[in-house]
């Protein structure tokens, strides 16, 4: 008959090292957690965001460029399609180009002017949030690593007070205290890789709304939109006769 085997609870868990915290590394812990939280929240509405203007420059490729009129493809947009606002911002600017002062400033200029602010508010909300994914992933290893060295301090306290300096002793709470620092990178390496993946897709949303501005800036002005996908004239053969 095989002996019964009794199982014993592990003193020098991931429980464990929560109940012996002390007031100091609980603010740590919380710490930690905020941050954690925060940045999940950032990252998981940015990307919401992004998915939003994606969706709205679909919608201007498939049917703003193909209407008769300017009206009708802005009116084709949905409402909150923010292309759709630099599409209204720059037909004002163009209708109203009068004044003394306005009067001074080419209507290129003023139109370029007035799109392109429009642009900036758009990138500017782009932007926003990933400032707390770069604090975080740059202060959550220092934060966790904090942790580490009040854990360790307070366990050498411990040992030194009961006299007992044992492998035993030593190996559990210096063990639990470097779970802070492990903590401290859990936090921070989501927050840095999706600072960077954030980061590249709005440099891929902001060169659409260039194009589009672009685009947009040329038909308020000359009437005409330039293809940028237009084929070239070929340029003439080597050694080709020059006529005069």
């Amino acid at each position: 008959m095989a002996p019964e085997t009794t199982q014993v609870e592990n003193p020098f868990g991931l429980t464990a090292f929560v109940k012996q915290l002390d007031p100091v590394g609980t603010g740590v812990l919380v710490v930690l957690i905020i941050m954690s939280l925060a940045s999940w929240y950032v990252m998981l509405t940015k990307l919401w965001d992004q998915r939003r203007l994606r969706n709205d420059y679909k919608e201007v490729q498939k049917g703003f460029w193909t209407a008769g009129s300017l009206r009708d493809g802005i009116s084709k947009l949905s409402k909150d399609n923010v292309f759709k606002m630099v599409a209204e911002d720059g037909v004002r600017a163009a209708q109203h180009h009068e004044g003394r002062l306005t009067d001074q400033i080419p209507l290129h200029e003023w139109v370029t002017v007035s799109l392109y602010r429009s642009v900036d508010s758009i990138s500017s909300r782009l932007a926003q949030g990933l400032s707390l994914l770069a604090t975080v992933g740059s202060t959550a290893p220092f934060v966790g690593l904090f942790g580490t060295v009040w854990g360790i301090y307070n366990a050498l306290i411990s040992i030194s007070m009961a006299g007992q300096a044992s492998l035993d002793k030593i190996a559990g709470p210096i063990g639990e205290a470097l779970i802070m620092t492990a903590l401290g990178l859990f936090v921070a390496v989501p927050a840095v890789m999706g600072y960077n993946w954030l980061m590249g897709r709005n440099k891929d949303i902001q060169e659409k709304l260039r194009y589009f501005t672009a685009d947009l800036h040329s038909y308020l002005v000359s009437g005409a939109r330039v293809d940028q996908a237009a084929p070239r004239p070929a340029a003439p053969a080597a050694g080709a006769a020059v006529r005069k």
